[in-house]
Order: structure tokens, then C-alpha cells, then sequence
């Protein structure tokens, strides 16, 4: 009994420690986009994963989406739903001038457009860029805009 209880603990450690560390890039090392969130569903307030079953690509990247529907809109205008400053985090370019990989669960859409953020563990302390963002979303939009031509070739 007590060896079932040490495993299923060990197992929801585990299980922790991944949803902890949870950053992705936003293309991955197969051209996914977004760890394979739909982009079109944060615009309905609650990120969403997409399937292959409705995938597109856009530049060289593969995008899923949970519907036809979401395809269908991305497939229209793909400027209205792809992520700022090519999914990297936007606290990071505009408060760090780097590119920080991101939580796809973690996002803003300010004035249309949708900003996605780091939410994890970093050096062993969680940290989630999103709430100085949404305290300085002006001054820190602002700065990613503005940094972003030097951050996006940088490594």
C-alpha cells in the first residue's frame, strides 16, 4: 500500500514539475505554431488546442485549429489572429529587449491583437510576465513595438 501511495505521488510530482515548466517556443522543432493552440479562439476569450485535422500553414508554419470554422477565418486574414512579435513573449521584448519563450494559456488581446506571455518556473521561482504587463500594458507595448526590429533578429 505504502509502495502504491509513494508512486502515484511521484507521479503527480512529475506531472507538476511539467505543467511548472510548461514554456514553449512558439515554433517548435516540427513548424508548429503555438505549442498547437488555435489562434483564432483567443479572440473567443479562451485559448483552445487545435487539431491536425484542421491545420493550415501561413509562411512556412503549421497552425491547428479546434474548428473548421477558426480555419476557415484564419485562412481569410491571418494578420487579424497571429501573435505579436512572431509569439514570442511581449513582456519580454518590450521590458527585457529579449525573446522569452511563452505559457500558451497565458495571453492579452490589446487593441485586436493578441499578445502571449511567459508563465513558469524560472531559476527554480515561478514567474508570470502577464501581471506587469497588464500593469504597464501602455508604457511595455509601446517599448515591444518599438524594440522589436532589433530583438527579432537577435538569437
Amino acid at each position: 500500500m505504502k509502495t502504491i501511495k509513494n508512486v502515484i505521488l511521484l507521479g503527480l510530482a512529475l506531472v507538476w514539475g511539467v505543467l511548472a515548466q510548461a514554456q514553449i517556443d512558439p515554433v517548435n522543432k516540427d513548424g508548429v505554431a503555438i505549442g498547437g493552440y488555435d489562434v483564432v479562439s483567443y479572440f473567443s476569450g479562451k485559448a483552445k488546442k487545435g487539431t491536425k485535422a484542421h491545420a493550415a500553414k501561413h509562411d512556412g508554419v503549421t497552425y491547428y485549429f479546434a474548428s473548421k470554422a477558426n480555419k476557415n477565418a484564419f485562412a481569410k486574414s491571418p494578420s487579424n489572429y497571429l501573435p505579436q512579435f512572431d509569439g514570442y513573449c511581449a513582456w519580454g521584448v518590450g521590458a527585457k529587449e529579449a525573446k522569452f519563450p511563452i505559457n500558451p494559456e497565458t495571453y492579452d488581446i490589446v487593441d485586436g491583437k493578441l499578445y502571449l506571455f511567459y508563465n513558469g518556473d524560472f531559476n527554480g521561482e515561478p514567474f508570470n510576465a502577464l501581471p506587469d504587463w497588464k500593469d504597464r500594458t501602455a508604457e511595455l507595448k509601446k517599448a515591444a513595438h518599438a524594440n522589436w526590429p532589433k530583438v527579432k533578429n537577435s538569437k
